[in-house]
């Protein structure tokens, strides 16, 4: 199998069609079933104890798991998530860069799964951990 689109397609795809997404997370690598994906957070993304919030980290996992799915299949602005599980492990730094490796299991006609491994500035330790569910919509 190869990627439907290549690192910059993706990259531009989501400066399109997501332009508040843009600024906040970046698309590293790609290849085929799988993506790594980073954001440093900023004061907005932090919550009480100066740490970053769980919606901040869903989301890292949630957009991460999107872009590997358009490398994967191409470009669909259409694919939602349609389930998600996911574990916060340990408190992640302010201030550090997350990174999130995405890893798609499987890629049906409709539905996709994948884990998503989010880790804090390059450390071995996981951070967080999810297994989240696309749907995409019939092609035409």
């Amino acid at each position: 199998m190869h990627a439907k689109m290549t690192l910059e397609e993706v990259r531009e795809f989501i400066a399109v069609e997501f332009p508040q997404m843009a600024d906040v997370y970046r698309v590293d690598a790609i290849a085929p079933m799988w993506a790594r994906v980073s954001m440093l957070p900023d004061e907005r993304h932090l919550r009480p104890g100066a740490t970053v919030s769980g919606p901040t980290i869903f989301g890292l996992a949630d957009c991460g798991m999107y872009f590997a799915l358009m490398a994967t299949i191409g470009p669909e602005a259409l694919a939602v998530t349609t389930n998600a599980t996911i574990d916060f492990m340990r408190k992640p730094v302010a201030g550090k860069t997350l990174g999130a490796e995405v890893k798609l299991l499987k890629v049906g006609r409709f539905l996709a799964v994948g884990d998503v491994a989010i880790r804090s500035d390059g450390s071995d330790d996981m951070i967080a951990r999810a297994t989240l569910t696309y749907s995409m919509p019939p092609k035409k």
